[in-house]
């Protein structure tokens, strides 16, 4: 794990996200004391902040079905307990899908689930932060109504929060290109959830087109988003603390210092009005366990 910590400072980064174990699969192998230890000291002497990891994708909270259902939500007090043994800020979850459930009742479960799961280790700090998703077949989350319904059922603990990422904003079908558009997107985000509940955002350019509902990254101003509305977005002055990270494609024959993640933070960080340049504090890049 310290490994990642040494990728992030080589490629620039002020934040951090990563995988502490394998997305696709629900085994996990033990996080050895001197290693955790390693990578939060690590961590710490880097001054990367915030620290976040990204949930499996197997884990599915909306899901009626006992046998899955039971699974992820052991699987989600596992990715918790890793984190927290990590030292990290919080946990990213996709909220799931309903596949057959009606949408109501699965976003009753996505709730009842993180419940759960806070109940079974109720003093850990770690966040779990709902990700914003682009609405691909039954998925859940890619309306704000979504995200809002979940928190309200979750009686407003203060362990759960969110996580907004710009390709999905876009492919869920808030246009956010335009200033009229971000406006009313960000009035509606407020409106519905409250920045206070903010808590990280990826920035990533969307292949496919706004309302596709359709999840492809692609590099910073390579994509339909296009660099003015990043731009707009790395200068709102409501976003100047907000920790952001990439999850655009990657070399993945680097070695150290993943040169595709190098050109897209300088492209970010290039964006910064004259005189915020501190506003790069807080951009980091994504990176995996096991994947570099």
């Amino acid at each position: 794990m310290p490994r990642a910590i040494e990728r992030a400072v080589a490629t620039g980064c002020d934040a951090l996200q990563i995988f502490t174990k394998s997305a696709g699969q629900w085994r996990a192998r033990v996080l050895p004391d001197d290693e955790a230890r390693a990578f939060r000291d690590a961590a710490d002497r880097a001054g990367l902040t915030p620290r976040v990891a990204h949930a499996s994708y197997l884990i599915n909270l909306g899901s009626a079905e006992p046998a899955l259902r039971a699974r992820s939500i052991a699987g989600l007090v596992e990715e918790l307990d890793r984190a927290e043994r990590l030292g990290l800020d919080g946990l990213v979850l996709h909220p799931g899908a309903a596949v057959g459930t009606p949408e109501d009742e699965a976003l009753a479960l996505v709730a009842a689930g993180a419940r759960e799961a806070f109940n079974a280790r109720p003093r850990q700090r770690v966040k779990l932060l709902f990700e914003h998703t682009a609405g691909q077949g039954s998925s859940l989350g890619w309306r704000f109504e979504h995200l809002q319904t979940v928190l309200e059922r979750l009686d407003g603990t203060p362990r759960a929060g969110v996580c907004l990422d710009t390709c999905h904003l876009l492919a869920a079908g808030y246009d956010w290109r335009t200033l009229s558009g971000y406006r009313r997107m960000f009035d509606d985000f407020d409106r519905l959830i409250g920045f206070d509940r903010l808590k990280v955002m990826h920035l990533n350019d969307s292949k496919r087109p706004c309302g596709s509902r359709v999840d492809r990254h692609t590099h910073i101003g390579q994509g339909e988003i296009g660099l003015a509305a990043f731009a707009r977005l790395v200068n709102d002055p409501r976003f100047a603390a907000m920790g952001m990270v990439l999850e655009t494609p990657k070399q993945l024959d680097a070695s150290l210092a993943d040169p595709l993640d190098i050109a897209n933070l300088r492209a970010l960080r290039g964006m910064l009005r004259k005189g915020k340049g501190q506003r790069a504090k807080g951009k980091g890049t994504r990176r995996e366990e096991g994947k570099g």
